[in-house]
């Protein structure tokens, strides 16, 4: 089990997960679940994620590489964190779309969901959480 959370204070958000995953009873091992997305100056934007940990960090690395393919829009090129948490919806619902057929094959559970948070300048601190679907409550 993956324990995140993350607490708008009136100083900031602060973020906390754990690093533990597993692959059954007997292999334990530890991952990041927290990618920090940052451009100085513009914007810090922190995603912590629980749920199957392929999806998830397929997820990420689909978002990292339209980062650096200079894809539009991307993370770092879209003008709000309403943005940024649409896009981190669409990336998962394209991500489960594409792996989860095959994952179901094999009776895993290809459910993953994040908690996004961060600013972008011209507007407050935001924090989203990030449903296995691809929708959000902020």
């Amino acid at each position: 089990m993956t324990y995140c959370a993350a607490v708008m204070l009136d100083a900031g958000i602060v973020f906390a997960s754990d690093s533990r995953t597993n692959a059954g009873v007997d292999n334990i091992a530890t991952f990041r679940k927290m990618k920090i997305f940052e451009q100085p100056g513009d914007r810090v934007l922190v995603i912590l994620c629980s749920g199957n940990l392929a999806v998830t960090q397929a997820t990420l690395n689909y978002l990292d590489q339209h980062i650096r393919r200079n894809a539009v829009p991307n993370l770092m090129s879209v003008p709000s964190m309403y943005d940024v948490a649409e896009l981190l919806g669409k990336a998962l619902r394209e991500i489960r779309e594409r792996d989860g057929p095959y994952l179901q094959q094999n009776n895993v559970d290809s459910s993953a969901s994040f908690i996004l948070g961060g600013q972008i300048a011209g507007e407050g601190p935001k924090l989203f959480l990030m449903y296995s679907e691809g929708n959000l409550n902020q």
